[in-house]
């Protein structure tokens, strides 16, 4: 009897056939002891083109679309190369194995490689069973395959990953044509994906709201009283005469202290990680990129010293208590003086001893677990450094601060006032620092001197002396004028905090899980979006941020269907895809809408072709625009619309032929304060400016971009 064992790279297949004692090599599998161990390289197999189903696809045209296959076939990913000869491989194996077991990554992406994998290999309903792994140690795998689960289990996971990637070859092939063609003079090839666009979409509004951003000038009353800072609880002041008559007010009268608050406050320690979480914080500590984090921690998942690194889970089952007791025992050659502050839990071997601390429900939680655990270290140790060793240090530390104490403080808030202005201060001391105390100290920036160091002082952080109520005094009152600052443009930490949230930027750790459910991507495909944005030059780094190039504003503005760069709407588009992994929803009805969706993109989506000696339609409301003396304006001026085009614009006359263009891509010229200097310039309906040119071929080679192939 032959037992075929499929797993998703060489290294893990290795890792197997050392278990199971299938120690011969042979070509492309492992054979010994009744098994026969082989490997995928990732995906082996790939949807076909859409001139694979019919020639006459190869041409580009509006007409022929939407392509919607009434079944998707498939192909080999590279023909003819070493990955199509594994797939044959493979494939023949499936065959031939008398039980064959799926131990490709336990995920959706893991499932949909092997299940192509069988219906290349023409027999898609092969029974078989899964290997469910979240670690690599021997102990984990042996236990795995004394517990492996029939592959009918795992139907709707299947259903989920062929929906995901079906649905995203559907939008991504079709709006790439359809864009292509329509605004791609000039052999400019615009992809455009369901996930990709709308993270394209939130880096370009945070760049447009930075570069229309209006800094303005503002003064703050501050005062000094025995050595602390009390700040003016009133609003800023917009000018600085008023600030100066407050300033005079104040200035020559005591201080008098009115109240006097003190609270205690607990911070319990932060969950677990989950791949998002640990990628946002190796880049806040280290400028390391998501995707660097994630192979980082694939390759110490394939060196058994992490668990399953693909996860959005934060916490682990309640059957893992002793696992992770034996766990933090033998991670004592990592750094014995961190773990001796958990000996009573790691020594602990009997239920009385289990407090609720190691119970915790932040840890242990059996309903916030799904298809994998949280990040942990597996207990095993290896001398690491640089990328490796900073990753696993992380984890390793978050592990064990989830079992010690809260942060306490004691925080004091001062009111006090003078001449009758209110003025408050707030000082923060530590008494326990708990599980802060494994924190990674930051690297302080240098501080500004005198005056200047006084001015920009944190009072969060300041240590208040005794006062009490009622006490008086004299003091020093002072103006720190500053201005407003733009919004930070994206970094890979806040992006893909915004990508977990549907572009929202929460910092509240509860809500963000809560939220989950319906971000943008999923945590193994969230880097790859990045880098994909990167390799097709719609964005750029800079330092540690993320920048959109005119490549990519371009895109953006030509955009007019909403759907495409909605991050909400792919977020809801990931929560439906969960529900059907559940059970919960019919991939037949997903689809549908998909299909509904890019028929309603091809109809109504684009900006309309102009025909005949029309201009185009209204930007605003979408009536006829019309042409006047010096400007084209809406038909519809009478019933209240203002949208005009003026004929001159910075100095250029824009011609019939430019308005319609202009028009087709929904531009409106708009006032623009910037600088406090009032300008116009082409902007989208939201405001945002644009440059109304296309980059040139030439302009794209230099940032990377693919031009498309003159036909």
């Amino acid at each position: 009897m032959v037992h075929v064992v499929v797993a998703e790279k060489p290294s893990v297949a290795r890792d197997l056939a050392r278990v199971l004692g299938a120690n011969q090599r042979r070509e492309g599998f492992l054979e010994g002891n009744g098994w026969k161990i082989t490997w995928a390289l990732g995906h082996l197999a790939t949807l076909k083109t859409p001139d694979e189903y019919d020639p006459a696809l190869k041409r580009w045209s509006l007409e022929a679309l939407p392509f919607v296959p009434e079944r998707f076939e498939l192909k080999p990913v590279d023909e003819g190369g070493d990955r199509k000869a594994q797939l044959d491989r493979v494939a023949a194996l499936c065959r031939e194995a008398d039980e064959l077991i799926c131990a490709t990554d336990a995920g959706r992406e893991g499932e949909l490689i092997f299940r192509y994998i069988l219906e290349y290999a023409g027999c898609p309903e092969r029974p078989h069973k899964r290997l469910w792994l979240s670690s690599l140690t021997e102990q984990a795998i042996e236990r795995g395959f004394e517990k492996l689960k029939a592959g009918a289990d795992f139907e709707h996971l299947h259903d989920a990953a062929r929906s995901r990637s079906e649905a995203d070859w559907v939008v991504g092939l079709n709006a790439t044509r359809a864009y292509t063609v329509r605004y791609g003079g000039g052999g400019v090839l615009w992809s455009l994906g369901r996930v990709q666009t709308p993270v394209l979409a939130l880096i370009a509004e945070r760049d447009d709201e930075i570069r229309v951003f209006d800094s303005r000038p503002f003064w703050e009353l501050r005062t000094r009283y025995r050595d602390a800072l009390f700040k003016h609880t009133g609003d800023r002041f917009r000018e600085e005469a008023p600030a100066q008559g407050l300033l005079a007010k104040v200035t020559g009268e005591d201080l008098v202290v009115v109240k006097v608050e003190k609270k205690r406050e607990s911070t319990p320690p932060p969950l677990l990680y989950d791949l998002t979480q640990l990628q946002r914080d190796m880049n806040l500590r280290h400028g390391m990129s998501a995707s660097r984090t994630l192979a980082v921690a694939q390759e110490l998942y394939e060196r058994k010293l992490l668990t399953y690194p693909r996860t959005d889970s934060r916490h682990l089952s309640t059957d893992m208590v002793d696992q992770v007791r034996a766990t933090l025992a033998g991670l004592r050659a990592w750094r014995p003086e961190t773990l001796a502050l958990l000996a009573s839990y790691i020594g602990a071997a009997d239920e009385g001893a289990r407090g609720p601390r190691g119970m915790s429900k932040r840890v242990f939680d059996d309903a916030k677990v799904t298809d994998h655990h949280a990040i942990v270290p597996t207990g095993r140790v290896e001398a690491l450094s640089g990328d490796h060793g900073a990753v696993f240090d992380a984890v390793a530390t978050r592990l064990v601060q989830a079992f010690l104490g809260p942060r306490l403080q004691d925080v004091t808030t001062a009111h006090a006032e003078v001449a009758e202005v209110p003025f408050r201060a707030r000082g923060v001391v530590v008494t326990d620092p708990g599980w802060s105390e494994l924190e990674p100290k930051q690297t302080k920036k240098p501080q500004a001197r005198g005056k200047q160091r006084a001015a920009d002082a944190d009072d969060d952080k300041q240590v208040l002396p005794p006062l009490e109520r009622g006490e008086r005094g004299a003091h020093e009152p002072s103006l720190h004028a500053g201005k407003t600052k733009a919004p930070r443009p994206f970094t890979e930490n806040t992006l893909l905090a915004a990508m977990e949230t549907c572009g929202k930027l929460v910092d509240d750790e509860q809500l963000r899980e809560a939220m989950k459910g319906r971000g943008i991507g999923t945590p193994a495909t969230r880097a790859s979006i990045v880098e994909t944005l990167l390799s097709r030059g719609y964005i750029r780094r800079e330092k540690k941020a993320l920048r959109v190039t005119d490549l990519g504003r371009y895109l953006i503005a030509i955009i007019a269907d909403p759907v495409l760069k909605s991050p909400e709407l792919t977020g809801d588009w990931e929560h439906r895809l969960g529900e059907i992994e559940r059970g919960e929803l019919d991939r037949a009805a997903f689809m549908r809408d998909v299909a509904e969706m890019i028929q309603s993109l091809i109809d109504h989506g684009l900006s309309p072709r102009i025909e005949g000696d029309g201009i185009g339609s209204c930007p605003l409301c979408g009536a006829e625009v019309v042409e006047g003396r010096g400007a084209f304006g809406c038909s519809k001026w009478r019933d209240g619309c203002e949208y005009r085009l003026a004929k001159e614009y910075r100095g250029a006359t824009v011609t019939r032929a430019a308005a319609r263009e202009l028009l087709s891509r929904g531009v409106v010229l708009r006032p623009v304060e910037i600088d406090g200097e009032r300008r116009v310039l082409c902007c989208t309906k939201r405001g945002a400016p644009i440059d109304v040119a296309p980059p040139s071929r030439d302009a794209q080679r230099r940032r990377g971009a693919r031009p498309r192939n003159k036909r």
